[in-house]
């Protein structure tokens, strides 16, 4: 048993002991002085309600009864306080009620209305006669009622949130698969023109210089090769509905890789943030996909620096394994949220560019303060790309 479910039982009967004090030991208060106490003691429960709210509004109904119960009618001067004491006594109770409701299940609510309406009938009814006992009922039932609504309210606007927010993460992964899907038709798009560039040299030359010919198609074979191997990482990325492909319009300017890095760094730097860029491993050409991929990692690592991180600087680094590209960026501001949450769906984009390719992503606040960012990019056997291939 952990220490704050022991804090929140032993809260929980010091309630109880509260409620008996206030009863027994304040003999001659009147109800509405005992009511008055046991609702400030409901606070008590907190521990309970948040673990167990069925058992907390047990205790708050017996808590109730015991004060209703217990207070002599010789000190109840009149109906009104009379009536004040049960309302006010019982008025934890629909706090509580209204909690279940908005949080708990629809079985486990409904179960907690009939005992709670159960209970303050039962004890309405034996200490209320005549008109009296229908003006407290009417009372006590439209007070449950609101209680209900207010915590039904508050259910279905939870419900709503969740429903808007998954909807929009849905549209940042689609949005962001239509962004991988048309970077990777540019990509086979400028592969396939080396290709043709390439077999157009070599059918020239096969005759006449022969080892030019033998490089050509080389160069055929390994981007051939790249680019077979990039398309089956990134299948499942298909291009549909894109709205820039109705528009004819297609980037002229090649894609940018981890090349690029020392440029993104200087932009960031413009922005405010200076960026230390940090390289370990063999540093070697990488799939055009991977490439790309791990630069749109740090671009938006860096973006979620310049805007929520409160900080001037930041470290990324690069290292170049046999097996995987590991891309981390490391900050020592405030941070966000590990989902991305509370600051649009940037790293929303980085799962799905990692999940992708069969890669693994962290993303969190640091015990020492600040956010990090790691991914982890498995990288295919090597193909002996030549330089002109990228």
């Amino acid at each position: 048993m952990t220490s704050t479910k022991v804090m929140a039982w032993v809260g929980g009967v010091l309630y109880l002991f509260a409620v008996v004090l206030i009863v027994g030991g304040m003999p001659r208060a009147s109800g509405v002085l005992h009511a008055v106490g046991s609702l400030l003691a409901v606070s008590l429960l907190v521990g309970v309600l948040r673990r167990t709210p069925l058992s907390a509004l047990a205790m708050t109904l017996l808590g109730a009864t015991t004060v209703v119960v217990g207070t002599p009618s010789s000190h109840l001067t009149s109906l009104s306080v009379a009536y004040q004491g049960q309302f006010l006594s019982y008025l934890a109770v629909d706090l509580v009620l209204g909690f279940i409701v908005a949080t708990c299940t629809r079985r486990a609510s409904i179960i907690a209305m009939a005992a709670s309406f159960t209970v303050q009938l039962l004890v309405i009814g034996g200490f209320a006669h005549g008109d009296n006992l229908t003006v407290n009922v009417v009372i006590a039932l439209l007070a449950m009622a609101a209680s209900c609504t207010v915590g039904l309210l508050s259910r279905e606007r939870r419900e709503h949130a969740v429903a808007l927010r998954s909807q929009e993460v849905a549209e940042a992964v689609t949005a962001e698969r239509l962004r991988i899907a048309r970077e990777l038709h540019d990509m086979v798009a400028h592969s396939i023109g080396i290709i043709a560039i390439q077999a157009g040299v070599g059918s020239r030359v096969i005759e006449t210089q022969p080892a030019e010919a033998r490089e050509a198609l080389r160069a055929i074979e390994a981007t051939s090769r790249q680019t077979l191997s990039g398309l089956r990482r990134t299948l499942v990325a298909l291009r549909q509905a894109d709205p820039d492909a109705a528009s004819g319009q297609a980037p002229l300017a090649p894609s940018p890789g981890l090349a690029d890095l020392e440029r993104l760094a200087a932009a960031t730097a413009d922005a405010g943030v200076r960026v230390e860029v940090r390289r370990s491993g063999e540093q070697r050409a990488l799939p055009a996909d991977i490439d790309l991929s791990a630069y749109r990692i740090v671009q938006e690592a860096l973006t979620n620096v310049v805007r929520h991180a409160g900080t001037g600087h930041c470290r990324v680094s690069i290292d170049y394994g046999d097996e995987e590209l590991t891309v981390e960026v490391v900050d020592d501001g405030r941070g966000v949220t590990g989902d991305g949450s509370a600051h649009g769906f940037g790293i929303v984009g980085m799962r799905e560019r990692v999940g992708l390719l069969h890669g693994r992503l962290s993303a969190g606040p640091r015990p020492e303060g600040g956010f990090r960012v790691a991914a982890r990019l498995p990288l295919p056997e090597a193909v002996g790309v030549p330089g002109e291939a990228r």
